[in-house]
């Protein structure tokens, strides 16, 4: 359960006393300044930093965390807390500092709108002009979109040369037999699932093609060729790992999910800085990236605060020691 659209109803359960901050730890990295946090613009700043409890976020926090340290930040670590609702509600409400959420669900799920804004740029600044009355003050995206998808293998793509989900919609109308879906039961019946991109694409699949099955099954099926085409979060690194093809959304039908930093505004007035640290690091996130960081903890195992480290120092922003 690891993209923002399976976390949009999980997270409204959340009372405000329940947003998990009763805990958390200072982060203790021996970090200094790259590319980022020259001159340590934020020592003396006491910063928490927060996120959602699936893999993507904890690297996403844990990005967060030690770049502010690298920058001279006090950092307290209150990353993984349960659903979409009670990290936000940490940020706005002072308990914590900065989160990097997701624009489809700050548009859709937090701000009570029922249709998604198609362009990534408009999306993201609807979401920073409605949130600067709540507190949150929205730093620039990134192209990391962790949206849903539709992927098949290798053999597959080769075999049918598809590439879009439009090329899906026009091989099932050419050969109906060569279409088989494997989705959750969520994305079955979402408007803006399977119904909704059916309808959007023209795609005729046959409810006798499609299987509903549990998010990790579908990825082993559709490695397996077992399913021709199964539904994906883009940013999964299990795309990477198994080395599956996605399809490109081509009509722009499936919301964005960019990530982007949410800061506390009272914060970011006492520590301006903090734009200067994370602009660039946001900068450098895509959907690539994200796949190859989330397959490190998802299929190797490893932690996921030293996923981001070692990641951070790779690209220079920041250096250890």
């Amino acid at each position: 359960m690891r993209g923002p659209l399976r976390l949009l109803l999980a997270g409204t359960l959340v009372a405000a006393a329940g947003c998990g901050l009763t805990s958390g730890s200072p982060m203790v990295d021996d970090v200094r300044p790259g590319s980022v946090g020259q001159g340590r613009p934020l020592k003396g700043a006491d910063l928490t930093v927060t996120s959602k409890s699936f893999t993507e976020q904890l690297v996403l926090g844990a990005i967060m965390g030690i770049a502010f340290q690298a920058a001279g930040a006090e950092v307290l670590d209150r990353t993984g807390i349960q659903g979409s609702i009670g990290s936000r509600e940490a940020v706005r409400r002072g308990d914590a500092d900065a989160v990097y959420e997701y624009t489809g669900t700050a548009w859709i799920t937090y701000l009570g709108n029922k249709e998604p804004i198609p362009d990534p740029g408009r999306q993201w600044r609807a979401v920073r002009d409605a949130d600067r009355g709540n507190g949150l003050t929205w730093l620039a995206p990134s192209a990391l979109n962790n949206t849903y998808a539709l992927a098949t293998n290798q053999a597959n793509a080769r075999r049918y040369g598809t590439r879009t989900l439009s090329d899906v919609a026009a091989l099932a109308k050419r050969d109906p037999g060569a279409v088989t879906l494997c989705v959750e039961g969520e994305f079955a019946n979402r408007a803006d699932g399977l119904p909704g991109m059916q309808k959007e694409y023209g795609m005729d699949v046959p409810a006798g093609r499609i299987t509903q099955m549990d998010t990790g099954i579908i990825y082993t099926q559709v490695a397996k060729g077992s399913c021709t085409y199964g539904e994906v979060f883009t940013t999964d690194g299990r795309i990477k790992s198994m080395n599956l093809v996605v399809m490109e959304d081509d009509r722009k039908f499936f919301p964005n999910y960019n990530a982007a930093p949410v800061i506390n505004t009272e914060t970011l007035e006492e520590w301006p800085a903090i734009t200067d640290v994370l602009d660039p690091i946001t900068r450098k996130l895509d959907n690539d990236v994200a796949r190859t960081l989330n397959a490190r903890v998802d299929v190797d195992g490893e932690d996921p605060h030293q996923v981001a480290l070692d990641w951070l120092v790779q690209e220079g922003f920041v250096k250890e020691g």
